[in-house]
């Protein structure tokens, strides 16, 4: 049996939609957690190894997910991911104590983590299904995604500032109503390819990790997620020490993971104008001079300084779309590990050097830090001439 075209174009649509969903609880942390850390009694060194924590459970186990999901047609990871994350992570404002806000943060991030693979695996296999641009379906997927991700601090924020931290927990309603809209819409893999062979999982990783391409697309996802990275979880504590509310903290927030949307959005046209090099070559190397450019304004001129962070959002993002896409045809068989390795993997392990930026940003300042970190991205743009087109 096949599915029509308006059938795979439904189900990348919920699909979209539960990731916006799941992003949105994902963006909910940064911005509260300086006031979960007031709450409980803990520093910005400690709820930077919190968020670290969190990002690893959300972001390292995802190639290992990924890897399950390739070999099954079953929709196991998408649902329970979104029920994972929609149910424990608006649960962390009201943990009574640290080792409870870690168990629902690794919980809700775990989530995260089973969900993201699964689902650009289903966006790139519908679209070759139906006849659809992959390119223009994944940097849609990316951009819902993002734009989530922009109204989880936004939203956690506004209940926050208005009706308090706890009132966050009822969100959990709408992650559940879009997981049950994922069941009735989104169609068994089973409907569009045969079953999968059986792959080895030492050998599947071996094979992965000894591709030279796919390592280079690697490296350059890390470098890009340092700088979004440790912007996400910086600001927030230097902008609570500034004296400013927790909407205007979840507003600046949105506007950089907003303008990351709108970047990963025009991604794929941009790409037919200019190539695929040098949209990852700007996104790379062009992030130092912003943040240089928001560490002279921040003080005297903080509408100009939040117009630049902005700018590094959408800076940092452009070239998502074009790295997935050419990580998924590098390793064409592999496409839901491939996306956990991008999209998880890099992530997690850019999170794992974020547990100790806390206390290094504690001793040498927020924004020394933020600055240096956008240097290593720029140096790297070099090693991009190494890409080969597929």
């Amino acid at each position: 049996m096949e599915i029509s075209v308006k059938q795979t174009k439904k189900a990348i649509f919920w699909l979209c939609m539960a990731h916006m969903t799941c992003d949105i609880y994902t963006g909910f942390l940064n911005p509260i957690m300086p006031f979960i850390a007031s709450k409980l009694g803990f520093s910005m060194a400690v709820a930077a190894v919190i968020i670290s924590i969190s990002h690893i459970c959300s972001s390292m186990l995802q190639p290992v997910f990924g890897f399950f999901a390739d070999n099954i047609l079953h929709r196991f990871f998408i649902f329970w991911g979104l029920i994972l994350v929609s149910t424990f992570i608006p649960l962390t404002p009201n943990a009574p104590n640290i080792a409870v806000l870690l168990i629902f943060m690794i919980l809700g991030s775990l989530g995260g983590s089973f969900f993201h693979p699964q689902s650009m695996g289903f966006v790139n296999k519908f679209s070759e299904a139906g006849g659809l641009n992959t390119s223009n379906n994944m940097g849609t997927f990316i951009s819902i995604g993002s734009l989530g991700f922009a109204c989880g601090p936004l939203i956690a924020a506004l209940i926050t500032q208005v009706l308090g931290l706890g009132v966050i927990s009822w969100t959990s309603i709408m992650g559940l109503t879009l997981a049950a809209m994922m069941f009735l819409c989104v169609p068994k893999l089973s409907l569009i390819e045969k079953k999968p062979e059986h792959k080895e999982f030492l050998k599947t990783f071996k094979e992965i990790f000894n591709c030279g391409q796919m390592n280079l697309l690697m490296l350059i996802a890390m470098m890009k997620s340092l700088v979004t990275n440790s912007c996400s979880i910086l600001l927030p504590f230097l902008w609570k020490g500034m004296g400013y509310t927790p909407f205007y903290i979840g507003s600046a927030l949105f506007l950089f993971v907003f303008a990351g949307a709108i970047g990963s959005f025009l991604s794929p046209k941009i790409e037919k104008l200019v190539g695929s090099k040098p949209i990852i070559y700007f996104s790379m190397w062009a992030t130092f001079p912003m943040l240089v450019g928001f560490a002279l304004t921040y003080k005297a001129h903080p509408i100009l300084s939040m117009l630049i962070f902005a700018t590094v959002g959408f800076t940092t993002m452009l070239a998502q779309p074009v790295i997935m896409v050419w990580a998924q045809k590098t390793l064409p068989h592999y496409k839901s590990i491939v996306a956990g390795f991008i999209n998880g993997f890099c992530w997690g392990t850019v999170a794992l050097c974020m547990s100790v930026l806390g206390a290094v940003a504690q001793k040498f300042g927020i924004i020394a830090v933020l600055v240096s970190l956008s240097v290593i991205p720029a140096l790297c743009s070099y090693y991009v001439k190494n890409l080969k087109e597929n």
